[in-house]
C-alpha cells in the first residue's frame, strides 16, 4: 500500500516565525524546520522550505509572484505560513491564480510567547491538508475559504472570517502570470476628499483603481477624478469602507454609485477594498499575458 507524499510547508515569516529582539520588538527569526519541530511534527509528515522571511506588511507583488511559483512547483498539498497582516491578499491571489489544496496559516502571538498559538495552527493546517480541495485559511480552530477571507480582529486567535462570498474558481491554468509591474491603487472616500487623490494615482501609472466608497459604493468628492479615469480606459471598482454588506449602486447624483456604474465603474460586491484590488490585479495579469502589448 503506497504512502501519501508529505505535505509541503512553505514558510514566509510573519508572527508565527517571530521572536522578541533585544529592544522588545518582534522580528521573524524561526525557520521552516523550526516551525515544524515547534509543532511536534516530523519530517515524514511535513517537508519544510523557507520561501521568504519577512513581515507580511512588507510583502511586494514580486515577493508574491515568487511564492506563487513555489506553491505551483510543490508536490501534493501545500501549507503556507504567513503573516496575518496581508494574508487575505495572498489568499485571494492563491485562490484566483492557482486553486487546489493550499492551506494558509499563521499566528497572533510570537513563537517565544508563553502560550504561542502558531504550533496549534500549524497542526490544524496539516489536518486540513488531508481533505482540502480548494485554498483555505486555518487559524484559531477554524478553516475559512480563501476567496473572500478577511482579517476581522487584530489580536484574537480567530482572526479571520468570510461573509460567504461564492467562489468563482481560478482565472487560469498552469504557471500563474506575474503580478509585478502592475499597479492598482485603493482610494478611500471621506468628507472633504477631492479628485486630486484619484488624479495622482492615475499620474503615478495606475492600471486600475479601487474606490473604498461611502455606504453602498458612493464616491463623493472623488467623482470628477473617477470620471477622468474611466474616460482614460482604466478599470474602476466600487467597494465600500463599511465592514459589512455589499455594494449596491442605487444612488444618483454626481457621486452616486448608480451614476458611476452607468459610466462603466464595476461593483466590488462583497469584496473588501484589498480583496477587490487583488482580484483586479489577477484579472489584469491574466489579460496582460494574453495580450502583452495592451498594458492597460
Amino acid at each position: 500500500m503506497s504512502q501519501s507524499p508529505p505535505v509541503t510547508l512553505l514558510a514566509t515569516g510573519g508572527t508565527i516565525a517571530c521572536t522578541s529582539s533585544a529592544t522588545g520588538t518582534l522580528v521573524p527569526t524561526r525557520t521552516a524546520g523550526e516551525l515544524v519541530r515547534d509543532a511536534g511534527l516530523s519530517p515524514g509528515q511535513v517537508t519544510a522550505h523557507d520561501a521568504l522571511h519577512l513581515d507580511s506588511s512588507e510583502m511586494t507583488l514580486a515577493d508574491l509572484d515568487q511564492l506563487l511559483r513555489e506553491i505551483r512547483g510543490a508536490t501534493g498539498p501545500v501549507i503556507v505560513t504567513h503573516g496575518t497582516d496581508s494574508m487575505e491578499e495572498t489568499a485571494m491571489a492563491v485562490d484566483r491564480l492557482l486553486g487546489g489544496p493550499v492551506i494558509l496559516t499563521g499566528a497572533q502571538r510570537p513563537a517565544d510567547d508563553p502560550a504561542p498559538d502558531g504550533p496549534g495552527n500549524l497542526r490544524d493546517a496539516v489536518c486540513a491538508a488531508a481533505s482540502a480541495t480548494t485554498p483555505v485559511v486555518v487559524m484559531g480552530g477554524a478553516a475559512v475559504p480563501a476567496y473572500g477571507v478577511r482579517k476581522v480582529h487584530t489580536t484574537a486567535d480567530g482572526a479571520f472570517g468570510n461573509p460567504g462570498i461564492p467562489r468563482p474558481g481560478t482565472l487560469c491554468g498552469g504557471t500563474p502570470p506575474p503580478l509585478a509591474g502592475l499597479r492598482v491603487d485603493i482610494i478611500m472616500a471621506y468628507q472633504g476628499a477631492d479628485a486630486s487623490l484619484v488624479d495622482a494615482a492615475v499620474a503615478a501609472g495606475a492600471h486600475g483603481l479601487v474606490i473604498a466608497g461611502f455606504g453602498s459604493g458612493n464616491a463623493g468628492g472623488l467623482t470628477p477624478g473617477v470620471r477622468r479615469a474611466l474616460d482614460a480606459g482604466l478599470p474602476v471598482v466600487l467597494c465600500t469602507r463599511v465592514p459589512g454588506g455589499p455594494v449596491d449602486a442605487i444612488y444618483g447624483g454626481d457621486g452616486g454609485g448608480a451614476t458611476l456604474a452607468a459610466l462603466g465603474a464595476r461593483s466590488g460586491g462583497l469584496l473588501s477594498p484589498p480583496q477587490a484590488r487583488m482580484e483586479l490585479l489577477c484579472q489584469l495579469a491574466v489579460a496582460r499575458r494574453a495580450n502583452p502589448a495592451d498594458q492597460r
